[in-house]
């Protein structure tokens, strides 16, 4: 996995928009990106109307998407390196949802023989969905960065981020002021993508938003089908609150800033060995 950070001296190299038939691929491209969350859904669905025997519904999820994880590099769709990426997330994720959980922010009300502190292990997996398709996407659609910032820039605004998912329920929220730090660091960047040979481009901060609001209507998919619950949907289910789209656009950042960092690292690596 390398990073390819690129300067464009002419803003018409690189495309804003596409036709139909670009779409229609771009479509595609995403698609194939998000098996992995694919599974996770239909899994979701399937399990909350059809009892499996022997194992509750947690541990027969974390069995799914195991196998899913184990088949897919061993068909060549995942790398290794991917899923090194993915089992990172899966524990990143885990940690938080211990701690959020621990907190009253949402529970696992379900049974389950493979929970940690009250949160089944398959929870980690719903982040690492997240990572697989940024890793598959990268892959697919040929991604580079423009303008990208520093390391020593990008990872400890990072760190921040996610420390204030833990910070800010004993302190103050400053999401606010992170936002204000991801725009003023990232307002030169762009992100490039090749579909059929075409190269387009987009704002580094407007693909966050993006992917934060299209994790929010998968959240709101996966809390109807039981995956955890909020405190509002304990007794009957409720659209997520629209301002979870700002907490998901931030981990989104976390998510993408640790995959991007990953991959500059693992370019430099490569380089270093060609010398």
């Amino acid at each position: 996995m390398s990073i390819h950070t690129k300067s464009i001296k002419k803003p018409f190299i690189a495309k804003l928009g596409f036709g139909t038939k670009q779409l229609f691929r771009f479509g595609w491209e995403e698609a194939l990106s998000c098996l992995f969350p694919l599974v996770v859904f239909f899994s979701l669905a399937f399990t909350k109307y059809v009892e499996l025997p022997f194992l509750a519904r947690y541990d027969w999820l974390l069995i799914i998407f195991l196998f899913a994880q184990w088949l897919m590099v061993r068909s060549g769709i995942e790398t290794v390196d991917e899923l090194k990426v993915i089992t990172l997330f899966h524990l990143i994720g885990l940690v938080l949802e211990i701690f959020k959980v621990n907190m009253g922010s949402w529970s696992y009300p379900e049974e389950g023989y493979f929970k940690l502190l009250g949160v089944p292990l398959y929870s980690g997996f719903m982040y690492a969905s997240v990572a697989s398709y940024l890793c598959q996407a990268w892959r697919r659609l040929n991604v580079s960065l423009i303008y990208w910032p520093p390391i020593i820039i990008v990872a400890p605004l990072a760190a921040a981020i996610y420390l204030n998912f833990f910070t800010h329920h004993y302190w103050l929220d400053i999401r606010w002021w992170l936002a204000g730090l991801v725009l003023l660091t990232f307002w030169r960047a762009w992100v490039t993508f090749d579909i059929n040979g075409i190269t387009y481009r987009l704002p580094v901060t407007l693909s966050f938003v993006l992917i934060g609001f299209f994790i929010w209507i998968a959240e709101n998919i996966a809390t109807f089908f039981g995956a955890w619950k909020y405190p509002n949907q304990t007794e009957v289910w409720s659209l997520v609150h629209l301002g979870k789209v700002s907490s998901w656009t931030l981990l989104v950042i976390v998510s993408f800033l640790i995959v991007a960092t990953l991959k500059q690292v693992k370019g430099n690596m490569g380089k270093g060995d060609m010398n």
